[in-house]
């Protein structure tokens, strides 16, 4: 039997490879690559930071390679220890089958990555569709979650369909029978409002042209599967955001997020231009040192990594 693969040919496999050891050799820090088998597949993870950091795990957004979002939070490679996974189902170097993100599956798989590395709970961020898995995992076990940042997350409002196919799918439809850089374009400038790196389009393009698209999105979370989840939360959303747009977000996350600890909008798309990584950044930061820290002292927590145990 043919094993099953998000991939549209072989060749198309080859140059997503490709795109990714040639993005993870843009990376400003050093990258351990580990293979950890959960009950879902084989999952390929990035890790980087130092050894005796606080751990982070951070979950890539949907359709696109893990290293391209992991750029986005590049400043804490400096102080925590990050655990980044190829979503298994998504390009990247884990396994293919594609996994539910409407019922316990992630946080099974999470809590599995988590005991590899022998990790009993910690700060999570997300952007987009790792936001989305993170609120699975708030979910079913929110007791692993010391502390949470969504980035433009998934799982809490959609914005307006007829937008969406009006400024992403009509062209996405167009490009993949033109292959016209002029398609392409048009849906780099609505995803990031303008400002997308020329090497994030041309993967995007890749992604568009050589991936059987993740089409269902995270379950929008209902205020009832919340009610356990304590841990404090930070969201940052964009003005311009064709996906998940603030005017959406806000409301909504405020009703369903009990301890919603500060609600961040920047006029930006679904992918955020340099400046508003750099905010993005400092306010992630300061929430880490805020809560993360905080929940460090209340507990007397310490922390055991993998490192010696390798």
């Amino acid at each position: 039997m043919e094993e099953k693969t998000i991939y549209k040919s072989k060749e198309g496999k080859r140059i997503l490879s490709q795109k990714y050891e040639a993005y993870l050799e843009t990376l400003p820090f050093d990258v351990e690559r580990k293979y950890v088998d959960t009950s879902y597949g084989k999952t390929h993870v990035l890790v980087a930071g130092p050894p005796q950091g606080k751990p982070i795990f951070i979950f890539q957004g949907g359709n696109c390679i893990n290293p391209m979002t992991l750029t986005w939070f590049t400043p804490l490679a400096k102080h925590y220890r990050i655990y980044a996974p190829d979503t298994i189902g998504h390009p990247g170097f884990s396994a293919e089958n594609r996994i539910s993100a409407k019922n316990h599956s992630f946080a099974q798989w999470i809590e599995e990555l988590m005991n590899f590395f022998q990790i009993e709970r910690c700060a999570f961020i997300g952007p987009s569709y790792g936001g989305g898995i993170i609120l699975r995992l708030a979910t079913f076990l929110p007791e692993k979650i010391d502390c949470a940042v969504l980035v433009s997350p998934a799982g809490i409002k959609l914005g307006s369909k007829l937008k969406m196919i009006k400024d992403i799918l009509r062209p996405l439809a167009l490009y993949n029978i033109t292959s016209s850089e002029k398609h392409l374009q048009a849906i780099a400038d609505k995803m990031s409002a303008n400002s997308m790196k020329d090497i994030d389009k041309q993967i995007i393009g890749d992604v568009f042209q050589h991936v059987k698209l993740e089409q269902d999105m995270p379950k929008l979370t209902d205020k009832k599967e919340l009610e356990n989840f304590k841990a404090p939360t930070l969201v940052i959303a964009g003005l311009k955001d064709v996906f998940f747009p603030e005017n959406k977000l806000r409301s909504r996350t405020q009703e369903i997020i009990p301890n919603l600890t500060a609600f961040k909008s920047y006029d930006m798309g679904h992918f955020p231009s340099e400046a508003y990584l750099e905010k993005m950044n400092v306010e992630i930061k300061q929430f880490l040192s805020n809560n993360y820290e905080m929940i460090d002292s209340q507990l007397g927590a310490s922390f055991e990594y993998e490192a010696s145990k390798w």
